[in-house]
């Protein structure tokens, strides 16, 4: 279904594509730190401030209010009895997500809780629309997701291509009363109301955008190995959940291709189900597109290195199954701490992981043996990949939410034609811009789940026929 003044669209609905886009240059991110003051701790007799990564927010959004059309009419001089002159009211103002590459943490929306656009004002005498209200512009690091709190559904993902996004839309200015005046009604004491703002609570997330994951449990490496192989420069201290934020680095290879690398805090046991504070950046695994597993080889701490392999998978599989999908590498750590017949834990890693397809790479994340034969394995890895960042696709429309409960009728014009109509047309088409591809998709995904679509069919409507709605007519095929 499409208007008739462009070329036609067909009902009832058409699967959206995802969108993408080359990876962000990672050099503009290399190295920085992630984070907001949260916690003293107390350590050796020392007071020590200590950083909390800013990775989620929730918010409340109300996008700005349609200002009211006005009543008034003519008076000039002479003129004693003039027709009506009441302006339409102004558009309420949108709000507006854009991608700020200067930015890498929400830190912003930690600690106000809502957001609100500027309304229209409303219509004017002499015929003088209102101002439109101003847009709500709300700057987020790339790789957000907004999320409906309510649904925990996908609204938009700034990431790729999507660098700007209008999540919701400000409500139409009234028509003023110069539109209602007819020949038996030359003097109309009405005017059309402004519609009404929308609000909806967002859940912002961030997730890191890099093509490598270090994972594993605390104290094993990855630190020093991010700050060895990249320009990154992590806090590195022999105690747990020294790292306490996603750091991300970029990796330089001569005569390969380099890539993006993120130390994830270190997980433990039960991290999936909330415990300890690894399971804080679980979420910044799924965009990575290899995971390197890395373990401590010499058992400086008394852990076995199979059993923390096994455990740690198994934490993301309970937090997303499709997490043990990725291509995994194993970089058993700290063999320059390896003394008499213990060299053999490297043997019965081989052993172990060989036969399911994952490598093994001793490494000396201090000394840097083994590391070179380690980032040119991965690299070799991401070739045979896609350079697009992973986008999660829209699964909410918030402008949805007013409209379920809202009548509508459908009638036969003169003409054959099918005339929808109602406030929850009306409203619809008021939100939604229906010009773009995107906001198309959505107006048929909108007919379709209201039950318009199956009610035109039961009263017998035809490939080829008109659909009318609110000054916009469509061609209906299915």
């Amino acid at each position: 279904m499409r208007e008739k003044e462009e070329t036609r669209r067909k009902l009832p609905f058409i699967r959206s594509q995802e969108t993408n886009k080359d990876l962000t240059d990672p050099t503009e991110t290399a190295g920085f730190v992630l984070c907001i003051k949260m916690h003293t701790f107390h350590r050796e007799g020392k007071s020590e401030v200590r950083y909390m990564f800013a990775d989620r927010a929730k918010i409340i959004l109300q996008s700005g209010k349609g200002g009211n059309g006005h009543i008034s009419f003519r008076r000039e001089k002479y003129v004693p009895n003039g027709g009506p002159d009441g302006g339409d009211g102004g558009k309420g103002g949108d709000i507006v997500f854009l991608v700020d590459e200067g930015m890498n943490t929400l830190s912003e929306y930690r600690f106000r809780r809502k957001f609100a656009a500027q309304n229209g004002e409303e219509g004017r005498k002499k015929n003088c629309s209102g101002r439109d209200g101003e847009d709500l512009i709300l700057k987020v690091p790339e790789g957000t997701v907004i999320k409906d709190a309510a649904s925990g559904k996908v609204i938009a993902d700034m990431s790729g291509e999507n660098q700007r996004q209008i999540i919701l839309k400000g409500g139409r200015g009234g028509l003023g009363n110069q539109h209602f005046a007819t020949a038996t009604m030359q003097a109309p004491k009405y005017a059309k109301p402004g519609q009404e703002s929308l609000e909806i609570e967002v859940l912002l997330e961030l997730k890191v955008i890099a093509d490598v994951g270090l994972v594993g449990f605390p104290n094993v490496g990855k630190s020093t190995l991010l700050s060895r192989v990249t320009n990154a420069r992590p806090k590195i201290a022999n105690y747990h959940f020294t790292t306490l934020s996603p750091n991300l680095g970029v990796v330089d290879l001569d005569g390969g291709k380099g890539f993006v690398m993120a130390d994830i805090p270190g997980l433990i046991e039960g991290a999936s189900e909330g415990v300890g504070l690894g399971h804080e950046f679980l979420r910044h695994i799924e965009r990575t597109k290899v995971m390197i597993h890395m373990v401590d080889a010499a058992s400086t701490e008394g852990r076995d290195p199979i059993a923390d392999i096994y455990a740690i998978n198994q934490e993301l599989k309970a937090y997303n199954p499709d997490l043990l999908e990725k291509p995994q590498v194993i970089a058993a750590n700290k063999i320059d701490a390896i003394y008499g017949e213990d060299n053999d834990v490297i043997t019965k890693l081989w052993e172990e992981f060989a036969s399911k397809g994952v490598d093994v790479f001793p490494i000396s994340a201090v000394s840097g043996k083994g590391l070179k034969e380690l980032l040119y394995h991965v690299s070799s890895l991401l070739e045979g990949m896609e350079d697009q960042p992973i986008v999660y696709e829209q699964e909410f429309d918030p402008s949805l939410t007013i409209l379920k409960e809202e009548p509508y009728t459908i009638e036969r014009a003169d003409d054959a034609a099918y005339v929808v109509e109602g406030p929850k047309i009306d409203k619809m088409l008021g939100y939604t811009n229906i010009e773009s591809e995107k906001g198309f998709l959505f107006f048929q995904k909108f007919l379709k789940e209201q039950g318009i679509l199956k009610e035109l069919e039961e009263r017998g409507i035809q490939d080829g026929d008109t659909v009318r709605m609110y000054g916009h007519e469509f061609d209906y095929y299915k």
